[in-house]
């Protein structure tokens, strides 16, 4: 039925930003967005846990400052809920630890509020869709300048999954990882999975919080 068919692709968004105008701005243009549901907006973390509570979210667009509040209590409260929808940072502006601490909270990507609404629209279908939305400079400052020495590793990358595995760092989906690095798109899904495997994660977003955690000196 075509009706199912959309109900099915259909991207179910909560906004939480202080700043009313902003907030009511985006939520209006992802409204206009085909496939695209907000469910609700709000300006507080007390707020957003009552609709997530109360409704079916799939991404929700964080501020990481609410003015009294941080986005990270949200994170926290999430996650104790046991919240399976995907988080997007969208922010005026983070610092390299804060960014190390996010990814370690398994935040699906940090979005700077200075980019266009394109690209906003762009980043929730690929986080969506299961990648992982991060500016490389942050995510390499965050790597290389936070959390001392790594922790001891438990298994070994190959040199393809360590090839794999920067292209995840970067955005990439399985087929550019592919064309990348000339090999098939199931030969990259099989690298994906052996890493999964040895980290112990599921998703790119996790992998890439453990590695930040423990693999830093294999990248």
């Amino acid at each position: 039925m075509p009706g199912n068919r959309t109900d099915a692709v259909t991207i179910r968004l909560l906004l939480v930003d202080d700043h009313s105008l902003f907030r009511e701005g985006v939520a209006r243009l992802l409204r206009s967005e085909q496939g695209f549901e907000v469910v609700a907006h709000c300006g507080s973390v007390s707020q957003a846990i009552e609709v997530i509570r109360s409704q079916t979210v799939d991404v929700v667009l964080l501020d990481w400052d609410l003015g009294m509040e941080k986005g990270s209590e949200f994170i926290r409260q999430a996650e104790d809920l046991g919240f399976p929808g995907k988080v997007l940072l969208v922010t005026a502006g983070i610092n390299e630890s804060e960014a190390a601490e996010l990814v370690r909270k398994g935040v699906a990507g940090i979005f700077p509020k200075h980019k266009s609404p394109a690209l906003l629209i762009q980043g929730i279908r690929e986080v969506m869709a299961g990648k992982v939305w991060f500016e490389q400079d942050l995510l390499r400052k965050a790597l290389e300048g936070h959390g001392g020495q790594p922790e001891r590793r438990r298994s070994q990358f190959s040199e393809r999954e360590r090839q794999v595995l920067s292209l995840v760092f970067e955005g990439s989906a399985n087929k550019e990882i592919a064309d990348q690095l000339g090999i098939s798109e199931s030969s990259v899904k099989a690298s994906l999975q052996q890493l999964f495997a040895k980290t112990g994660v599921r998703t790119r977003s996790q992998l890439v919080r453990i590695v930040l955690e423990q693999y830093r000196d294999q990248l």
